[in-house]
């Protein structure tokens, strides 16, 4: 079996498709991409079992097969190679892969194709169109609030609840909690996912930044995302996502209204001086005024800075943690933002001060409990 490619367009497609791949797989074959060519297009594909990536390339070439070509191998040699065409000649009954360029040629070892495992089908599955911007940011927005901790699968990845009205996006640690919903995605059967971090961060890596459409198709075990040339498939995790809901809480009658990039700068410099195990920052709001001060009593560090601001309510003192601040405010990209309170032992509201019309983002923080509190 022999066939021509682009060197640059196969090691694009290939990076794209070499997340999948764990380092250290349960199957040693999974170390491998899986090529089938046919018909003049090459459709390779990666997997891990739990996640399956597969992309189409046009080649030169007539002939048809399959053969496991090893990942880190082929990609790092590609890495290392001007843009040209490379010849592929593959010995289907000795395994070996023969790679022909411009400058020499290099000889590697693939394996059986049959040892592969088989990507799973999405059948008698429910769909729903998503444009890959909007996608992007719903992903965006929620992928970091996912938990690491794999004693909590249910936290470690992102809640996808469809309706005939909206799809929300959701995710907590626990700690912190985000809600992304959109309006103008709707889905005529009410529907529930809960998708893993890996996949997320994958499509995150993969998706076009403009309107391309990505078709979703999913069942109670699996969830399959087709745009361009790329499809994924993901075994959706098989647990049930808290009652998010019912944890934000509704009376909030301290509003405050600053301008993300300014509370942000300051965050970042405060924190510097914050204890490096609870990463506390004590807000104190009066008036028009922010006060943001950290300390660390271990090394004698302390820091405050001052802010201006809007502000409704009474005055309140309330601790946080600084890095869950940051993270929030990073993956907003707002120019001003409200932050809804009620107590210093109540969790804190974060949303964009203006609303987009087909977009309600909200962010909730977990206090920390400030020593004149405790």
């Amino acid at each position: 079996m022999k066939f021509v490619v682009s060197s640059s367009s196969l090691l694009k497609q290939l990076t794209a498709l070499n997340g999948v791949i764990a380092s250290n797989p349960v199957v040693p074959i999974l170390e491998n991409f899986l090529f089938e060519v046919a018909d003049g297009k090459i459709v390779v594909c990666s997997s891990d079992l739990q996640t399956s990536m597969i992309t189409e390339i046009s080649v030169e070439g007539k002939d048809k097969g399959t053969i496991c070509v090893p990942a880190k191998i082929l990609i790092d040699t590609l890495k290392n190679l001007p843009e040209q065409p490379v010849t592929f000649t593959i010995d289907e009954d000795s395994y070996s892969v023969e790679i022909s360029s411009d400058n020499g040629r290099y000889k590697l070892s693939g394996e059986n194709a049959t040892d592969f495992p088989k990507v799973p089908a999405v059948k008698n599955g429910y769909a729903v169109d998503i444009s890959s911007e909007v996608l992007l940011r719903a992903i965006a927005t929620t992928l970091f609030a996912t938990s690491t901790d794999d004693l909590k699968p249910q936290m470690t990845g992102v809640y996808l609840s469809l309706n005939e009205t909206n799809a929300t996006f959701a995710a907590t640690d626990g700690h912190r909690l985000v809600r992304f919903r959109r309006v103008d995605i709707a889905s005529e059967t009410a529907n529930t996912l809960l998708l893993p971090r890996k996949a997320l961060t994958l499509l995150k890596g993969s998706l076009p930044s403009d309107n391309t459409l990505v078709k979703i198709e999913f069942n109670a075990s699996n969830a399959f995302f087709s745009f361009n040339n790329i499809k994924m498939i993901c075994r959706l995790i098989d647990e049930r996502f808290p009652d998010f809901e019912n944890a934000i809480p509704v009376n909030n009658p301290n509003k405050l209204t600053i301008n993300r990039i300014e509370f942000l700068n300051s965050l970042k410099r405060i924190s510097i001086y914050a204890n490096k195990t609870t990463h506390q920052v004590r807000l104190k709001i009066a008036g028009s005024e922010l006060q943001i001060s950290a300390e660390d009593l271990d090394f004698s560090n302390e820091a405050n800075e001052r802010l201006a601001c809007e502000y409704e309510g009474e005055d309140l003192e309330i601790g946080f943690n600084a890095k869950f601040l940051v993270e929030m405010l990073t993956n907003l990209d707002c120019e001003q933002i409200d932050i809804n309170m009620s107590q210093p032992n109540k969790a804190g509201l974060i949303s964009p001060h203006k609303k987009d019309t087909n977009e309600d983002v909200l962010m909730l923080v977990m206090p920390v409990m400030l020593n004149n509190y405790a």
